[in-house]
């Protein structure tokens, strides 16, 4: 992402199963929303520090990253104003019995004084009954951990056991980065979004515009590497804008699904959904803005969730959920009251979202009807 990364969208503020099913890879025109019933959310988390992605354990409580507030420091010149270092990422279990903190000392970087706008833990996905993956985000050169050491704790993938409180590093995917580079843009890590498959971890690099497969031993292997393509600037001009994958999902044929937050400058309706399959890389559904993080429910309806509506240059906060049923028909599940929101989970008739994503002990977790 280097024509702007995660940190910097933060602060703003301040073919397949669905080929299968009908849904045809899109044509261009990206498909007309319609809004449905205002859902009316429920409020299943709260006071959470800048929350990001969810996944559900096997025993059906819920869990999601907080990116945490950063800390003391070391603090360095960030897009927003001073940001400063601190293990202060965690991750919060919810279940019968309330919300706790069931991981804490992840790192994190925050804005100095607020907090907000976090870089940490940014995704959380299970692996077994209590082995959990844990991504941490950088949005930057990894080459930063030269100037600023505790920065080198940043862009890993880790794998935690809540029930003891205890985390380790699988794989550090900024030295990765670094090493390899595989799209060839310059390095840049910021491993957002992470799921398993097949007992490896399979991570969406928003800033490396990659998605890797990563195994039990820390083995990197590249699935795909997303291009920069051309669109108007400002002004007209041709510009080089960034894929930024900041989403991977699995979808109901077994195929990996990928959404993309789309760089500068952040076209409106820039934002796609692809397939990534056998035969290669395709759109299968589009006309979004700034996609954050995409599930699919049990009968096969893709979820869309969008960080800013009405684009990140907008100056609103306002996200969205979008329903794609199997035909392609697209509908705005709920959209007020979704203030840059950070991660998506369904199950069952519901969905799950980290509202608030941005906040620092301000997030939440928001169960919305989904009929």
């Amino acid at each position: 992402m280097r024509s702007t990364s995660l940190t910097r969208l933060l602060a703003v503020l301040g073919a397949g199963a669905l080929l299968a099913a009908g849904v045809s890879p899109s044509s261009g025109a990206p498909s007309a929303k319609h809004e449905s019933a205002a859902a009316v959310p429920e409020v299943v988390a709260s006071g959470l520090n800048n929350p990001r992605g969810l996944a559900f354990a096997p025993d059906g409580s819920l869990y999601v990253a907080e990116a945490g507030t950063g800390g003391s420091g070391p603090c360095f010149a960030g897009p927003e104003g001073p940001s400063c270092f601190g293990m202060t990422g965690s991750v919060t279990r919810i279940g019968r019995h309330g919300q706790e903190r069931v991981l804490t000392g992840l790192p994190s970087i925050g804005v100095e004084g607020s907090g907000d706008a976090g870089i940490g833990p940014s995704d959380v996905a299970f692996r077994g009954n209590d082995k959990v993956y844990v991504t941490v985000g950088l949005g930057a050169d990894p080459a930063i951990a030269e100037q600023l050491p505790a920065l080198g704790e940043m862009g890993q993938l880790v794998l935690a056991k809540p029930s003891k409180g205890t985390w380790s590093t699988v794989v550090d995917l900024a030295d990765f980065e670094t090493d390899n580079d595989p799209n060839e843009d310059g390095p840049d890590t910021n491993p957002n979004s992470v799921l398993v498959s097949q007992g490896r971890a399979i991570v969406s690099d928003a800033g490396a515009n990659d998605l890797l497969r990563i195994k039990q031993n820390g083995s990197v292997e590249v699935i795909a590497t997303f291009p920069n393509v051309d669109v108007p600037g400002p002004g007209g001009a041709p510009f080089s804008m960034d894929f930024v994958p900041t989403t991977v999902a699995k979808g109901p044929d077994g195929a990996l699904y990928v959404g993309q937050l789309t760089g500068f400058p952040f076209p409106l309706g820039g934002a796609k959904v692809y397939r990534i399959g056998p035969s290669g890389t395709e759109v299968v559904a589009e006309g979004f803005t700034n996609i954050i993080s995409i599930a699919f429910d049990g009968a096969g309806n893709l979820y869309v969730l969008e960080i800013f509506h009405n684009g990140l240059l907008s100056g609103d906060p306002t996200g969205a959920l979008i329903r794609v049923a199997p035909n392609g028909d697209q509908t705005i599940v709920m959209s007020d009251g979704l203030i840059t929101p950070g991660g998506l989970a369904v199950r069952g008739a519901n969905a799950y979202v980290s509202n608030c994503g941005t906040c620092a002990a301000g997030g939440e977790v928001l169960r919305i009807p989904l009929s």
